[in-house]
């Protein structure tokens, strides 16, 4: 997978992401999950891209460690959901399985970088 897909995944991973935030009940868990989840899932395809543009292999690096970082939080959160009975397996299913393949392409993607550093 080249940068180009993977930003438009990252981006529609984002999408998805607070589209299930926002179809939350209300309720004071839930709004504060809803907004761990919208700065945690768009930061991962916003660092993403500005991994994209780094001016070195450290500075990609360092804002990978960022992309996993996030991405792995919004597995949690959308985990915790799933765990307190506020969201149903088949409701986060698919988008926590996404969000543990990204956390495993970027780990993956960090480590090649760091290896040729």
């Amino acid at each position: 997978m080249n940068a180009e897909q993977l930003k438009k995944r990252t981006k529609d991973f984002s999408h998805r992401s607070v589209k299930l935030a926002m179809s939350l009940p209300n309720g004071p868990l839930a709004n504060h999950i809803r907004n761990q989840m919208f700065r945690s899932s768009t930061s991962v395809a916003a660092n993403y891209r500005a991994a994209c543009l780094a001016h070195s292999k450290a500075a990609f690096a360092s804002k990978l460690s960022i992309v996993v970082e996030e991405t792995d939080e919004t597995a949690f959160w959308i985990e915790f959901l799933i765990e307190e009975d506020i969201l149903s397996v088949k409701q986060g299913g698919n988008l926590l399985e996404e969000a543990q393949e990204l956390t495993a392409i970027f780990i993956a993607s960090r480590k090649t970088s760091q290896q040729k550093q």
